[in-house]
């Protein structure tokens, strides 16, 4: 288990590690074409359009490293993480069930009871059944 947790941890270095390099070389390059723009055609603004194809590329290389904000990253292993994270759950739910029924009275032990013999002695009845809806 610790020999393929390593395995995983190095990949996901090397992973974001790549996506570091992949977004500097964008930046760098950003500022190249912008200075190339600016010397060779500085009234007609051309660089933004390889940059916006680029840009692109990097953000799909963040969301296959780091995955969609709030959704996390949905990499081979996400449905195992999924189901261990619905596993432990389940046994949340077991264990609090477990807890509040112990809690409870025993179906064994004598339930103790309110009665309401008086009232049912009285049954007054102050309405007139067609008032009901």
């Amino acid at each position: 288990m610790k020999d393929r947790d390593y395995h995983l941890a190095k990949k996901r270095v090397k992973a974001k590690k790549e996506f570091y390099q992949h977004l500097s070389t964008y930046l760098v390059m950003a500022i190249f074409f912008f200075m190339l723009n600016a010397v060779t055609a500085f009234g007609n603004w051309w660089f933004h359009w390889p940059m916006l194809g680029w840009g692109i590329g990097v953000l799909f290389h963040y969301f296959d490293v780091f995955g969609l904000p709030g959704i996390g990253e949905m990499s081979d292993d996400w449905e195992e993480k999924a189901l261990e994270e619905e596993l432990r759950q389940i046994e949340k739910r077991k264990r609090k069930q477990r807890h509040t029924s112990s809690t409870k009275p025993n179906a064994e032990e004598p339930e103790e009871r309110l009665e309401l013999k008086e009232l049912e002695k009285r049954k007054i009845k102050d309405w007139d059944d067609s008032e009901l809806v």
